[in-house]
């Protein structure tokens, strides 16, 4: 993706601190910049053959080169660059202003608005980027096996609380849908629970381009609760013969994309659980297809849903919400 050469100009500036940004950025020198871009995660192959420039020039240099790095999606700009603009906006860096730092955000804003993307602050104090038209968000590496801060692990006692009296469609609609879009698929489509008619199996399908501009298939077969191996279940959680049976199917039945006009068949299956996959379920699904099958099918369940939830900084559904602290004399909350 190919910013326009002013904006590169003006984020160079912002980061080396110069004249124009000075008042609410810091200046860096030439070794300091160096280190900024190692702390975004950019290689020393980037600064190679630069020599001669000056700190500005070089700084839009290296820009191009991460811009130019493959996006996470049309919408979403590179870890490289996600990370740069976290480190460029770190609080602490703050000057002369609060720590929201409203005059430097206001400068990145103005020069981020001609790309159609927009940098704000997450509840976590750091700085994120948003796409104006897709709302997309892109963070600097989520990842969902990290350490929770305290807050985080409270959101994931919530969420989870939340799930425990979700309906299927509540799960899909409120959980699923927004996490895969903010993880960049597209076209994501619910075949919803009124009509089954057309659903074979899928409760969701959606896509995924890659790098290379080609599109993967994902169908997905989603369950509430848990999801075992037992002769006899309990009653909520789903047997792994039905899902079983309904994942040949969504592999087997093709579906008709509009944006390309033809029909495709699923590439991968994603079986997906609002509670436990036991292993037993895991192990009897891939004995009893075929190799070539068994590829293609994922598992998700609870644990995989709360810690990508988390760790993309999705807000949570309406009912999942803390509800405001009662007046102690008895007003009713504005």
């Amino acid at each position: 993706m190919k910013f326009r050469s002013k904006t590169v100009t003006e984020l160079a500036e912002m980061i080396c601190g110069n004249p124009g940004a000075h008042e609410h950025f810091n200046y860096r020198t030439g070794r300091e910049l160096d280190d900024f871009f190692e702390d975004a995660g950019a290689d020393e192959s980037y600064g190679r053959d630069l020599s001669g420039l000056s700190r500005r020039d070089w700084t839009e240099s290296v820009l191009e080169q991460i811009l130019a790095e493959p996006w996470l999606s049309n919408t979403t700009p590179s870890e490289i660059f996600a990370r740069s603009i976290a480190l460029l906006m770190e609080q602490e860096d703050a000057k002369d202003e609060p720590s929201d730092r409203p005059g430097a955000l206001a400068l990145l804003n103005r020069s981020l608005n001609r790309e159609n993307l927009e940098g704000f602050y997450g509840r976590d104090g750091k700085c994120y980027l948003r796409d104006k038209v897709t709302g997309a968000v892109s963070a600097p590496a989520p990842s969902p096996h990290r350490p929770f801060t305290t807050a985080e692990v409270e959101k994931r006692e919530r969420l989870s609380k939340y799930l425990n009296g979700a309906s299927e469609d509540e799960l899909i609609d409120d959980v699923l849908l927004p996490l895969f879009r903010q993880i960049g698929f597209h076209r994501i489509t619910a075949a919803g629970h009124k009509d089954k008619a057309l659903e074979f199996g899928k409760d969701i399908w959606m896509r995924y381009q890659l790098p290379t501009q080609h599109f993967l298939y994902f169908g997905l077969q989603v369950k509430k609760d848990k999801l075992d191996s037992a002769g006899r279940t309990k009653e909520g959680n789903a047997n792994v013969a039905e899902v079983l049976n309904q994942a040949q199917m969504m592999l087997a039945h093709e579906i008709f994309d509009p944006e390309v006009g033809r029909t495709v068949l699923v590439d991968h299956a994603f079986i997906v659980a609002g509670g436990e996959i036991t292993k037993a379920a895991r192990s009897f699904i891939g004995r009893a297809l075929d190799t070539p099958r068994r590829s293609q099918i994922m598992f998700m369940d609870r644990e995989d849903i709360l810690n990508l939830y988390v760790a993309n900084n999705l807000p949570l559904p309406t009912k999942a919400q803390p509800r405001p602290d009662p007046d102690p004399w008895g007003n009713p909350p504005f």
